[in-house]
Order: structure tokens, then sequence, then C-alpha cells
């Protein structure tokens, strides 16, 4: 856990904080944790949930009822979910470290609610889940559970978790959480997938060779060129230091980060050097990272998750996959690695994959393209943030409902509690008949531009 020098030993304290960071950040005051089964993290939630895919996660406000009509049963439920709340990955930990330790170099004053900086001591770790992150995906898996309980004590999850740690770590925690909150014991993980550029992985995506990311990084840094200068001046002038712009970002990272590696989750003094304003500024500054990056702005993004809504179109039908993409079919091949009758399913993956599933789907094909240069299309008017999407310990359900007095059985899709419109299979209240929905992803049935992955010398 952080050091904070002598504030370090009353900073989990709401009052601390508040008396830290009165100019900027107004605390929500409560005898409760901050981080919750039902509702996630709730505290501070005009700057918290505002930190991009650094948000820990949260319930997003929907303008649908998340439960199921009175009239229908739920038989079917999938997840699909991210890692819970890390330390900073291996290279960004290494600059954060060199950051805090150029500003303590050559830091002329401290003035206010940068005290806290003068006896810092970076101690974050590397890429592992923190203990708030393994709570994250405790509560995460008791959620499912409480949502799904009727469906789940007849039918266990299978559960599939792409290779890397944190994401194995993750779905082990939230079965964790589901057998505390079920009573039940005897459950594991089914299926684990290798990452990396060789293998086949719907849970992660590295083999389509012509992909890049770059037109996600160009998007970042002009908007980046235009709200972050303002706010390094003014750090630079209260500290008498000369960060550089992307230096300032990484400084806004640190409020995240070191929120997490409170085993409380407690609101980190980094998140009060920054106005309400920045951080919406700093949250669309991520989300086109994602938008551009991986996701419906990027040419090849959609693609990607082409292989994952196929395997999804199999589950709800009960029919086997049929793909031509990045699936692994070896294991979908295989009643035992890719059962088609389990009713129940739980997937463990990282942002980048899942944002390129969304793009798949079509779930923001109607959001309004971002821009780089003004704050535009954020999570209030189109539903579509890094924040909303991909925070930490995100998940997606994909339901299956049957209805009274209705023969065919219907879909609906709730992206962190906000259940989606649908538009693209003529969805009503959230949801559209499961043979509009398969007729709707003849993107991915068709294989996307897959044909297109291939580099030609």
């Amino acid at each position: 856990m952080a050091s904070r020098g002598t504030s370090s030993r009353c900073y989990a304290a709401l009052l601390c904080i508040l008396l830290t960071l009165p100019r900027v950040i107004t605390l929500h005051i409560s005898n409760k944790s901050c981080d919750s089964i039902d509702d996630g993290y709730r505290c501070s939630p005009n700057v918290s949930h505002f930190w991009g895919q650094y948000s820990l996660w949260f319930s997003v406000p929907s303008e649908v009822d998340r439960d199921a009509p009175k009239d229908c049963d739920v038989t079917f439920a999938s997840v699909l979910s991210r890692h819970g709340g890390r330390d900073p990955t291996l290279g960004k930990s290494i600059m954060y470290n060199a950051l805090i330790a150029s500003i303590q170099n050559t830091s002329t004053s401290y003035p206010g609610e940068f005290a806290f900086l003068k006896d810092y001591k970076y101690t974050l770790g590397a890429d592992q889940l923190t203990d708030a992150g393994r709570q994250e995906m405790v509560n995460s898996g008791a959620h499912f559970y409480r949502r799904y309980a009727k469906l789940v004590d007849k039918k266990k999850p299978f559960v599939r978790s792409a290779g890397q740690d944190r994401v194995i770590e993750s779905a082990n925690k939230w079965l964790q959480g589901f057998a505390e909150e079920s009573g039940q014991s005897t459950l594991s993980i089914d299926v684990t997938i290798a990452e990396g550029a060789d293998s086949n992985n719907t849970l992660s995506h590295e083999t389509c060779d012509a992909y890049s990311s770059k037109i996600g990084d160009e998007a970042q840094n002009t908007w980046m060129s235009k709200f972050i200068p303002p706010i390094r001046s003014r750090v630079n002038s209260k500290l008498g230091t000369n960060i550089t712009d992307v230096q300032t970002t990484y400084l806004m990272d640190m409020c995240s980060f070191d929120t997490l590696a409170s085993p409380t989750a407690s609101l980190s003094p980094f998140c009060g050097l920054f106005t309400e304003e920045e951080w919406h500024q700093y949250d669309y500054y991520q989300t086109l990272g994602k938008w551009y990056g991986y996701g419906t702005g990027n040419p090849l993004g959609a693609t990607q998750g082409a292989g994952w809504v196929n395997e999804l179109i199999a589950r709800l039908t009960e029919t086997p996959v049929q793909d031509s993409t990045n699936t692994n079919t070896t294991l979908d091949s295989n009643t035992t690695t890719f059962p088609l009758d389990s009713k129940v399913y739980a997937d463990f993956s990282h942002d980048n994959d899942m944002s390129r599933i969304f793009a798949a789907l079509g779930l923001y094909n109607t959001t309004k393209p971002l821009s780089n240069t003004t704050v535009q299309g954020t999570n209030e008017t189109d539903g579509y943030s890094a924040a909303w999407t991909v925070p930490f310990a995100a998940r997606m359900y994909v339901e299956k409902l049957k209805c009274s007095n209705e023969d065919e059985e219907y879909v609906r899709i709730i992206m962190n509690d906000r259940v989606m419109p649908l538009e693209f299979c003529n969805g009503h209240d959230g949801r559209c008949r499961l043979s509009h929905f398969v007729h709707s992803q003849l993107f991915s049935r068709s294989g996307g531009h897959w044909d297109q992955c291939a580099v030609h010398s």
C-alpha cells in the first residue's frame, strides 16, 4: 500500500480527505464502504465516475428498468467481465515512479492540496490485482448471483478466462463471491485460454496483424493538446516544476491507482489536485483512446470482436459455432470445453477486447463519432464513455427472456446495469426477439473485415 507521509496516518478517514481536498472534492459522506455489491463505487461520484477505464466499477443509470418484466422469466444469462482493479502496468509504473521522483527533486513549494506530495512514497506494484480490485470481483460474483439466483440455482455457470494472471485471479474471485452468496463451494474455472499472437482467443485478440491502435493515440494526443496545457501550467506554477503534458496525464492517472492501493479504496489525495471539469475532460481523453483505438471508431476494431459474438449466437441458439475469424476451433468444437446447453456463462477478459466486442455487437452504432477537439458524445448524452463501458470489473450481461403469451424468446443486453436500447434489432423497452437479434449480427456472422487482417508484403 502506498505511503503518504504524515498524511498517511489518517488518509483512510473521510474527514482527513475533506480537510486535505476542500477546494475541489465534494465527498459522499457515509458510514458504509465506498464499494458495494449492488451500487459499486459510490464515493465522490462527481469525480470517481470520470476516470475512464481506470474507474472502479459503478452501477450506471438506466432509462429502462433493469429488472426483468414481471411477465418474463430469464432462461439464459451470460456475463462478459473485465478483470478487477489493478496496479499500473509495468511500463506505466516505472514512469509514474519517475514522475513523483522528478516532482520531489525539483519542486520549490507544496501549497495547499499539493502538500502530501512532499513526503509521498511511491510503492505501487505492477500489473496485478490490488486488494480493492479483488474485492470488486468478489462483489461482482455476488451481484451476478443475486440477479440470476432463480436460474443459477438450477445451472452452475460455465466459466472461461483469458490466460493472464490478473484475469485468472479475477475469475476466481468472481467465483468466490458467487459461491459465498449462493452457498455453493465446488465452483472453478472450466477453461483457460492462452493469450498471445499465436493463440486464437476471443477473450484476448492479438491475431489481426493489420490492426493498429495508432488512430486512438492520435485522437488522444489532439485532445491532450487542447485540455492539458492550462492544467499543466497551473500545476507547474503551484509546485515550481516543469512537468510535461504527458506527465500531467500521468499525475491524473495516479488518482485512480493510488485509490486502488488502499484496501478500502479510500479516495486518494491525488484526486483533489484537479477540478470536476478537468476530470470530465480526462474521462473524455480516455474515452477517445477506447473509441478510436479499439472500438467503433477503429476500422478493424469491430472485426476482432466478431468471434466472441459468433460464440454468443451459438450459445443463445444452442447450435455449433460458425466462425472464420479468431475463435479457437479446437475448444469450440468440443462440448466439454464449449457446451451449448449450460444456460449460464461467464467469460473474463480485458477492456480493449471488450471494446472490440461491443463494437462488433453494434451497441454504439448510433453514437455520433467522437470529436478530438471538444468534449461531445459523453456518457450523459449518448451512453458511451470508457467509464460507462470498460471500468475495472466491467460487466456486460446478455439475457434471454421467456415471456407469457409469446412464442419466441427475447434478448436483452445490460451494460454495467444500464439496459441497452438495441435499436439495431428493433428493440422495444431494451429487448428484441431472438431471431431479430441473430439477424442483426450479420457483420460478425459474415466475418467482419477479417480478410483485411493479413499484412501483405
